[in-house]
This record gives structure tokens, sequence and C-alpha cells, in this order.
């Protein structure tokens, strides 16, 4: 129909040029069908594998230039352009929801899992917009409905963002972008699906709802105090102005319908997991959202990741087998039930791999541990049991190929690091529907898991840091992780960095500073939004 296409013309020997793919674009209005085209010397020919999104702006432009062809009646084939999402096309995950909901949290969570598994995946905060137009934020006046200027301001950076999201799935070849904003009107989501049908973009919208005040006042005082807003208010002024804001949404925010929004594909979070409604489901890239979002909470707890105590093969220098602990890995063994005695920790569960060094580090907890086939090391195929320099002498060409791309290389026989990724998923979301876990694992496998927790690339994953006997606790704080790591070499621990870069890195440096200079003014912030409550 003409809502589902648009057409055009080409000489017949032009068409070949295109190359098969799936993707396409038309932001720009296509042209109309040209008068006195000779319907004797045309055919018709289906075009939506033949134009990517880079190529679509030269094909129109293309397509303009040779209109005159057809109205002179010259030999010429039907280009139909169809703005319809294709099984790949690109996903658009929008949030929706007041502020203070845990939309930047499942957006920044999201996000890192997507990349994780190896979809590229983008979050675009409209939030950050706002801050990068207005350098300097006075108070929640800004975000009043009735205030034009700043309606205007928030609009214009919205659709900065949603350009930036163009550029990103069109010509980056980014797969997925989160649209992370409040969107809390049925118009602002119109619009945002308008722009998507434009572009051959699916659309994933995931509300979160929450009305338990002490989740709310909870969210603001992990999370909006450290915001850029209010770096230089005190713990009562940026409360008062953050409840200030809410209502500022409150008045106009629409929530998704099941009724009105019943051809719409979206989950809807009630109260941060009690509760899910789920519409719409089209394609796997919705589904594994879903499966993920479902999965996580926000439960206050810690993860401990740790390799098994030394092998006797890790005193030869060799790579994988099965074989048991060293004195020294034994010894580590007793120190870890020293360690873990001394956290206190309330039902801790632990997990260990198949092979026999993680199981007899277990067995010196004495508690109980479950064994996950998941967690068992890297496969190294035909090289288990080598050394490396028995792998450059007998394998030079594998030995080489893995240094190219050591996350993508698969051992003969064997696997790669990205093999393991998606081998470790089901190990991913058990981690995050549980609280406090202690995993006992092995090199490989610890990487891909810290890689993450710290979001870290597919390119920095197969080179972290992990080494022997030694414990990394990760605390989610906000929407990041604290780390800790506890050497057990002594009898006693301490905490270090992974190395000298990674101590001094943003992320730690970030969190540290967080946990040294927050907890008066949370307390402080804690007891205002309480009485906020009571008074309410």
């Amino acid at each position: 129909t003409s809502r589902q296409c648009g057409l055009s013309v080409l000489p017949k020997d032009t068409t070949a040029s295109y190359s098969a793919e799936s993707r396409v674009s038309t932001t720009s209005p296509l042209p109309h069908e040209p008068q006195g085209i000779n319907h004797q010397s045309c055919s018709m020919v289906n075009f939506p594998r033949g134009v990517t999104h880079k190529d679509s702006g030269r094909v129109h432009h293309h397509l303009l230039n040779l209109q005159s062809h057809a109205r002179w009646g010259l030999n010429c084939v039907f280009v139909c352009f169809y703005p319809v999402c294709m099984t790949n096309c690109p996903t658009l995950i929008v949030t929706v929801g007041l502020p203070a909901r845990g939309k930047t949290y499942i957006s920044k969570k999201l996000t890192r899992y997507l990349n994780w598994i190896g979809v590229p995946t983008k979050e675009f905060n409209v939030g950050d917009y706002r801050r990068e137009c207005l350098k300097i934020y006075k108070s929640f006046e800004f975000f009043r409905p009735d205030n034009e200027e700043g309606v205007k301001i928030r609009w214009q950076c919205a659709m900065s963002a949603l350009n930036d999201v163009r550029q990103y799935l069109s010509v980056e070849g980014g797969q997925v972008a989160v649209f992370d904003a409040t969107n809390t009107t049925r118009e602002r989501r119109g619009t945002i699906m308008k722009f998507a049908e434009q572009n051959g973009f699916k659309v994933f919208f995931v509300e979160s709802v929450c009305e338990d005040p002490e989740v709310i006042a909870q969210n603001i005082v992990q999370v909006k105090l450290g915001n850029p807003d209010y770096i230089h208010c005190s713990s009562e002024e940026a409360v008062e102005d953050f409840m200030e804001r809410i209502k500022c949404y409150e008045s106009s925010y629409q929530p998704l319908d099941e009724d009105l929004d019943s051809d719409v594909s979206y989950i809807k979070i009630m109260d941060v997991g009690r509760r899910y409604l789920v519409n719409r489901v089209v394609d796997h890239i919705q589904s594994r959202i879903v499966y993920y979002l479902m999965n996580i909470h926000i439960t206050p707890r810690s993860i401990y990741l740790c390799r098994h105590g030394e092998s006797d093969l890790n005193i030869k220098g060799r790579i994988g087998g099965d074989s048991g602990l060293s004195d020294r890995g034994k010894e580590y063994a007793k120190r870890l039930r020293h360690f873990i005695e001394e956290q206190k920790i309330n039902d801790l569960k632990v997990w260990t791999s198949q092979m026999k060094r993680t199981i007899q580090t277990a067995e010196c907890l004495g508690v109980p541990y479950e064994q996950w086939k998941s967690l068992n090391e890297i496969d190294a195929g035909v090289c288990e049991e080598m050394m490396y320099e028995e792998i450059q002498e007998h394998f030079p060409l594998e030995f080489a190929l893995r240094d190219q791309d050591k996350y993508r290389y698969r051992y003969p026989k064997g696997e790669s690091y990205e093999d393991l990724v998606q081998r470790l998923e089901p190990v991913i979301m058990e981690l995050e529907r549980q609280e406090n876990v202690l995993v006992i694992c092995h090199q490989a496998v610890m990487r891909c898991l810290l890689a993450y927790f710290l979001d870290k690339t597919s390119s920095e994953l197969p080179y972290l840091k992990c080494p022997l006997h030694t414990v990394l606790k990760l605390t989610p704080v906000a929407n990041q992780h604290w780390v800790s790591l506890h050497e057990l070499h002594a009898l006693t621990h301490q905490c270090y960095g992974l190395d000298t870069r990674e101590a001094t890195s943003p992320l730690l440096h970030s969190i540290s500073m967080r946990h040294t200079q927050q907890p008066k003014r949370e307390k402080r912030a804690c007891e205002i939004l309480r009485s906020c409550t009571c008074r309410a």
C-alpha cells in the first residue's frame, strides 16, 4: 500500500550495484511515482534487501536525479522501499516511568548484559544531554509543565538523543539502543514510535512502576544524591528538590495501558519485580530482554569470586587438565575458610565447577556446595595439559592466531572465550537471582564473570588479572559495583587493587569515593525522607 512503500525508478542496469542487506532506511521522504512512465518498458523489483542504512541517502539522491529517465519512457524498473522491520532490524529500547523508579539502573544493567553476550548496545540518557545543554541546574522549576523554556529545552535534548540513536543504529553498526528518559506521556511515546517506524527500528518499552515509598527513598539516597545536579547542595535541599521534581511529572503521567497499548511491545515491572506484565514479545532479542529483567533484583548482597587453590598442573605450568590441589593449594583452601568465616555472611551459597581442584577447595570450607558443569575451565582441546612453549613449538600457527584475537580464538577441538561467555550465561542469570554467593572457578571463567560485572569489553576480557589465592568481592552500589580484592597468601588478608591501572581507574576510584564521602549525607537524607513519608 502507499503507506507501506514508496515507488521510484531506476534504469534497469543500475540495480545490480546495490548488495543484499536487509536494513532499510526511510528517514527522507521518498519521491512519488513520476507522471508519464512508459509501463511497457518497465518491470517491478522488490528492493527491501538492496539498501543499507549507509547507502540509503546516496540511493535516494540517485533516484531523484533519474526521474527524468522515467518521464521520457526509458527502460527502467520500479524500486519498492519498505519501511517495515525485518527479522534482524535494530531494536530501540525505551524506558518509561516517573523519576527515581530505577530506569537508569535497568538501562545500565541491560546495556551491560547485552554487550556481554555479544549484542552491540549503547545507552542514551536524555538527562546527560540536558546537563550538557544546561550547564547549571537551578531547581525543580525547570521541570514544571508550564515552564515553556524548560519544555522546549527538554524536547530538543530528547530529539538530539534520538538523532544519536539513529546514527548509532544506522551507521555505526549498533544492534540495540537504550533510550533512557521518563517518556511519561502517550504523545512522547508516539513520537518515538513514529521515529522508529521511519527508520526501520523495532521498539520495546520497559516501564518501571513503583508505589513503595521506602524503595523510592532508597533510590533517591543511593543514586540521586550523587547526581551532578546536586553536587553543590546539602542533603536536605537535594531531597526536597527531587521530591518536587517527581511531582512535576505525576500530573501528566500516562502509564502503558493493557487496552490502549495492546499493539505495543513492552514489559511493565511493578514494585521492583514483585509483578510483571509482558505484552507482544516479537523476537529473540526482546525475549532475552524480558528473561533478563525478570531475574534481576535490588536486594543488598555480595558476590565472591575466586579461583581454586594451586593445582599440581599449575606448578608444572601446564594448562587445563583435571589435577588435584598442591600443598600450597590445600593451605589456601584453609585460609579461604577462615576468610569466609570472618565475613559472617548470611545464607551463603557456594558454587564450584565439576573439576577436582575446585571441589577440593570447597571441601575445606565445611559447608554445602553446588557443582556447575558450566563453570568448568575453558576447553583447550588438543592443547590440554600442554605448556605454552610446547603449543608454540607444535602449533605455531594456532599460537599466532590466538595472539591476534584472544577473545574469538578457538582451540582446535576446544573452546574460545566467546564460546565460554555463551556457556556462562545461565550462571549469570542465576547469580542475578541469588543473594550472597561464593563462586570457586577457574581463570578464564573468572575473567568472563568479572567482565560482566565490571562492564569490560570483549577485547579487555581475556587479559583481566585473576591471580591464584585471591578473593574478589563484588558489592552492588547504585548503578555500579564496589570492588575489593583480598589476597590470602599470608594468614591475614588485605585489600588490593587488580593492578596499578585498575586501582586508580575511574570506576574503582569513584565507587571508593562514594563509600568514604557519602555515608553521613545519605544518613541525613534518609531521616528527611522518613519525615516526608510520615507527613504524607
